[in-house]
């Protein structure tokens, strides 16, 4: 370990509603780390600011080649990909593909419909089931705000 460690600048895409209700994605970066033991006497590790909400933890499996209708998130979630790849397309047009590790916090809710769509469509991408971890907020979204947990 370093004496002059650096914080962790963690990466995720933020699917989020703007203030004209059409949702976005932006990559964003969770930088709120501290040094410290998790459990001492275990060495320090950079943990990252704790949220406490009630949560609902689930996974899924997409087949192959399977796509998504438009719709909004359920609830604020954040999605990991544990195998295959997955991607999201929002209203803006900007369509991310996220593969194993790659995290995406989906939070837009409040979506006003255009031109048939509201709030984003999904889908498995390559030639495999995409598994994914999804962990949903029981709260509701934070507004409008884009890269909240910076």
């Amino acid at each position: 370990m370093s004496d002059d460690p650096t914080s962790p600048r963690v990466p995720y895409w933020h699917l989020y509603t703007d203030d004209d209700g059409v949702s976005r994605q932006r990559l964003c970066h969770m930088t709120a780390f501290e040094l410290e033991s998790i459990s001492p006497p275990a060495d320090p590790q950079w943990l990252g600011e704790k949220h406490h909400d009630g949560m609902t933890v689930l996974f899924t499996v997409q087949p192959a080649g399977w796509t998504g209708t438009w719709h909004e998130n359920p609830a604020p979630q954040w999605i990991v990909p544990l195998s295959g790849a997955w991607w999201v397309e929002s209203m803006d047009g900007e369509r991310r593909t996220f593969g194993p590790g790659e995290i995406s916090f989906g939070e837009d809710q409040g979506t006003v419909e255009r031109g048939g769509k509201s709030g984003h469509r999904s889908g498995t991408a390559g030639d495999e089931p995409a598994v994914l971890m999804i962990v949903q907020f029981d709260s509701e979204r934070d507004a409008t705000t884009p890269c909240r947990f910076d």
